[in-house]
């Protein structure tokens, strides 16, 4: 799939083209939201859904608030499910052909593959609409600064599909580490033990959603009916249909549409010290694992990243964990052995938390510590809060800025994975000056008729 501001490309630009790039993508953004400030908030916004089966299905039922006027999948069957919602939406299964109707919408909502998120998403950006995107931002790390610099140009309410973003939870934990109840944290820890990869045959027999494998097909399956396959595709390479790639979360595991556990719920985990902690850019990173594989993503890996000061707080070495890794002290017996979590290390103590709880440790040196008060706004709830924003102007959380960050950061520990070396990272550049064979992962070649412009 692809949008109005897509056209066929060749060539791919430099290093020192890249702000050039970055700069024209914003040609023709528009400087004020769809919905002008101050419209009546009993007033609907105008929603177009791209993606609406899988996570698409559960986003449409997130707005259904709104007025759902346009609705896009490349399955036909997922299309006419929706439409039993919405039997009166405009419907397409190229979200090209939607973008010629954007006068009748105000926002977009962006449910497809992780391929083809930015190519949803920068055509409405450019048509001045609304964006919700689920996560991640983006396929790739140079994808993620398109998007990010194009949204800072614009007055639109964006929003990345990190909903534990919005639970009390996660604000708790944040007014905790800020307010230096460990004191100054030095490092911090990330682990999952969901793994979406090469699994091994017995770990694919235990998932329902795993088909067993271990390198790319060299056969072909039927193409299920009513599926766009070429569509599907975008702007990844070509390659024959097989069961293996569609449907569900069988596709997060190959490189060419995804990006494995990382990007996947990395969004949602490392979205907590990245808040916590004022993460952007790291200075180094370095990943270990298992041999990279050119075609499947790890089941198992573990990223180590150096953030230097931000401001008043201190250098900091955060520490992603996946699969069969855990970080030292839940190996030793230092913490409760949960089986995902965030633990941060300062230097007055700890704090362990998952997505609905958290503990301060040693829990006998905190029996005493009074939490202080909440100073985190409770939000309005995850699809509340960009709906409106949509109205008002009012900001999210979970915004393009900040989400765009943490995008790059997530894609960098795949990066470093891949390439098997340390990257020094320069932000600004968007290049690992020590590993120049990192660059087609940095960024890639599209498909032919496929590009961001």
């Amino acid at each position: 799939m692809s949008g109005t501001s897509i056209s066929s490309s060749t060539g791919r630009p430099t290093r020192r083209q890249f702000g050039r790039v970055v700069a024209g993508s914003a040609v023709g953004l528009l400087a004020a939201p769809a919905i002008v400030r101050g419209r009546n908030l009993n007033e609907k916004v105008n929603i177009a859904m791209i993606g609406v089966g899988g996570r698409g299905a559960a986003n449409l039922q997130g707005v259904a608030s709104e007025n759902i006027v346009a609705l896009c999948d490349v399955s036909q069957p997922a299309l006419d499910r929706a439409l039993g919602q919405y039997p009166h939406a405009r419907s397409c299964r190229d979200f090209r052909k939607l973008y010629d109707h954007a006068g009748e919408f105000d926002a977009v909502v962006v449910s497809t593959t992780e391929h083809t998120h930015a190519f949803a998403t920068l055509p409405a950006l450019k048509l001045g609409k609304h964006v919700y995107c689920e996560k991640p931002l983006t396929y790739n790390i140079w994808e993620a600064r398109v998007i990010r610099e194009a949204a800072a140009k614009t007055k639109l309410a964006t929003q990345m599909g990190t909903q534990i973003h919005a639970s009390d939870n996660y604000r708790r934990v944040v007014e905790l580490i800020q307010s230096g109840a460990i004191g100054p944290v030095h490092e911090a820890h990330v682990w999952v033990g969901r793994a979406w990869g090469l699994q091994s045959k017995a770990a694919a027999e235990r998932n329902r959603d795993i088909v067993y494998v271990t390198d790319r097909p060299q056969g072909d399956s039927p193409v299920p009916k009513g599926l766009d396959w070429d569509l599907w595709l975008g702007p990844a390479p070509a390659r024959p249909f097989h069961e293996v790639y569609v449907p569900g979360p069988k596709w997060y595991r190959w490189w060419d549409f995804g990006n494995g556990t990382m990007s996947d719920l990395g969004s949602h985990w490392n979205d907590l010290p990245f808040w916590a902690l004022s993460l952007k850019a790291p200075q180094t990173i370095e990943a270990a694992g298992p041999p990279a594989h050119p075609e499947i993503a790890p089941a198992s890996m573990r990223v180590t990243y150096e953030y230097g000061a931000r401001g008043d707080l201190p250098p900091v070495k955060f520490h992603w964990y996946q699969g069969e890794e855990k970080p030292g002290p839940w190996k030793n017996g230092a913490i409760p052995q949960w089986d995902s979590g965030v633990l941060f290390e300062g230097s007055k103590g700890m704090l362990l938390a998952d997505y609905g709880r958290n503990v301060l440790l040693p829990e006998k040196e905190f029996r005493d510590f009074a939490r202080p008060d909440p100073s985190i706004p409770k939000s309005l709830g995850h699809y509340a809060e960009w709906i409106h924003a949509c109205k008002t102007g009012a900001p999210t959380t979970c915004n393009f800025e900040y989400a765009g960050w943490l995008t790059e950061a997530n894609h960098l520990g795949n990066v470093a994975y891949r390439a098997g070396k340390k990257l020094e990272w320069d932000a600004a550049k968007l290049y690992a000056p020590n590993a120049p064979e990192a660059e087609p992962l940095i960024r890639r070649d599209y498909r032919k008729g496929w590009t961001l412009a």
